[in-house]
Parts: structure tokens; sequence; C-alpha cells
């Protein structure tokens, strides 16, 4: 009796610390990620997963992509404001900014996202380029 009591709070302390363990991991993977973390000023537009062209967000401007859409960049923010699309799902998605974002339209096959930062660095931790 007094050992399967022994065994019960052995495994509740190895549960602690498996949990605090990942607690800790967790807030590590966090902190370097935000450590790390590089943000651009463009964006790059794609159509059928070709670049079409990296564009400034400190700049205003509009740009005609492929006489079906058109990407309007204002006040660092580039949003879809024209589309032939049928639904416009594109023109209702949030806007890109430096923070990242994305804007997709599945059926001009265009796909507006934050650029890269200007070192190309990739974060350590995910291996994703920020």
């Amino acid at each position: 009796m007094i050992v399967s009591v022994k065994r019960k709070m052995a495994m509740k302390k190895r549960d602690l610390w498996l949990i605090a363990g990942a607690i800790c991991l967790a807030l590590a993977v966090f902190l370097l990620r935000e450590t790390f973390q590089k943000t651009g000023d463009t964006i790059e537009i794609t159509v059928d997963g070709e670049l079409y062209g990296t564009y400034s967000l400190k700049e205003d401007q509009t740009i005609l992509i492929n006489d079906t859409n058109t990407c309007q960049i204002q006040n660092g923010q580039a949003k879809m404001i024209q589309a032939d699309c049928p639904d416009h799902l594109c023109m209702k998605q949030k806007a890109v900014t430096k923070e990242g974002g994305t804007i997709t339209c599945l059926p001009n096959r265009v796909v507006i996202q934050a650029g890269q930062s200007a070192d190309g660095a990739v974060d350590t931790v995910a291996g994703v380029i920020w």
C-alpha cells in the first residue's frame, strides 16, 4: 500500500517537472522570436507563384496587377482595392503592413505579402524568413 502511494507521488513530481520544462521552453522560443524578428518595409506581389514586383510601403502608390487586381499602398499599408474575381474576398482581407500579413486572390492567383527584411535574416528558432 505504501509503495503504490510513493509511486503516485513520484509520477506527480515528474509531471510537474515536465510541465515546468515545457513552459520554460515555450517562453524561451517566444522571447527569442521577439528578439530576432526583423521587419521589412516592403511588400512582394506574386502572380502564379512568380514574383511580379517588390514595392516599398514608405511610398504611397497604386499598382495595377495584370489588369485583374489593383493594390494600393497608403500610410504604410497595402490593400487590394479592386479585383475582377467573383467573390472579392481579397478586398475584404486585412491590410498588409511591415509587421506582416498576406492578401490572397485565389481566382486570379495573386498574393501580396510582407517582404523579408533588408538583410534577409532567417529566424534561427523557426527557420522562417522574417
